[in-house]
């Protein structure tokens, strides 16, 4: 008993099971599913069919090929694939998707021990390494690239291709001119990954999470404030940043996961700031256009050590 060690009382026990926290996620994402399928088509259905299915199977078996007990009721695994599938662009080869999947599932998850001891976030984990494998296809926004692209598979992408707003917005100069409005950007209208694009849908996630207590706001909306003010700081236009790319999804749906955020309210303040921070400065002076996911992970890695600073430190206590 030596090795037990809790937090000072009282202690406040949520009624909420994994499984219907999960649920709540898994509805909170419909809106954006049924936005990329308006908008890229029913190949974005596919992806996102195959990220989940596969998802859930290579949990399923993991688990079955040890012995454990096999947890893909509680729908994490469900949600994860939802995620990365939101993470990837309509025209990516299903192979590559569900090779996302198993990144996420197998490496990021089970072998740290299963839901609640990964370090990361699987998704984002998955999506950056999908990304540096095979950046061609997980950059396929422009219509030659999507030509190429869906040429491997054999499917047809229906829907809004050419370069996103966030690599308009890295050119400058004279490509600012083929910036997307403002009304389309919102409704998204635009090229981009499947879950990221419509800010509309993300929002009415976004709403329901709150309504149902699943997420707090702090995260989310002291993320975006961040990346709105930086923008406007480097010059950027601030409402461009905020509805292009993948910070509402990101912001809504990873940077507010139970496992690898901070616990406490100063600890998701910090992990917010940071993250909104990161992604800016990437966004800015990167190679890249696009910094969420790198962003999260690196506060997925400072999260122990956020917690250990932002602790609440008992009435009377003796310094740890």
């Amino acid at each position: 008993m030596k090795h037990l060690i809790v937090s000072p009382a009282p202690h406040i026990r949520g009624g909420a099971s994994t499984s219907e926290i999960m649920r709540d996620v898994l509805i909170a994402l419909l809106p954006a599913a049924v936005a990329s399928v308006v908008i890229f088509g029913w190949r974005a259905a596919l992806v996102i069919a195959v990220c989940t299915a596969s998802a859930v199977f290579f949990e399923w078996g993991y688990e079955k090929l040890l012995k454990r007990s096999v947890t893909v009721k509680d729908l994490s695994a469900a949600v994860t694939g939802v995620i990365l599938a939101f993470n990837l662009p309509a025209s990516i080869p299903l192979w590559q998707a569900a090779l996302g999947s198993a990144v996420a599932v197998l490496l990021v998850k089970q072998l740290f021990g299963g839901i609640g001891k990964n370090f990361a976030n699987p998704a984002v984990t998955a999506r950056i390494v999908l990304f540096l494998a095979f950046s061609r296809t997980m950059t396929a926004f422009a219509s030659d690239a999507v030509t190429g692209a869906t040429a491997v598979t054999g499917a047809t992408v229906d829907g809004i291709t050419g370069a996103t707003p966030l690599a308009i917005a890295k050119l400058g100069g004279a490509a600012l001119e083929g910036m997307p409005s403002k009304l389309d950007l919102f409704l998204g209208n635009h090229a981009g990954c499947l879950g990221e694009v419509s800010a509309l849908a993300l929002l009415i996630g976004f709403a329901y999470l709150l309504i149902r207590r699943v997420i707090s706001w702090e995260t989310p909306v002291i993320y975006v404030a961040v990346v709105f003010a930086l923008s406007a700081a480097f010059g950027r236009d601030p409402v461009d940043a905020i509805l292009s790319g993948g910070l509402m999804l990101g912001a809504i749906f990873m940077a507010t996961d139970y496992v690898t955020t901070p616990m406490t309210f100063w600890g998701r303040v910090i992990f917010a700031v940071g993250a909104g921070f990161f992604t800016t400065v990437i966004r800015v002076y990167g190679s890249y256009p696009e910094g969420v996911s790198f962003s999260i992970l690196l506060m997925n890695i400072l999260t122990p050590y956020i917690n250990r600073l932002t602790v609440p430190k008992p009435l009377g206590g003796l310094k740890a």
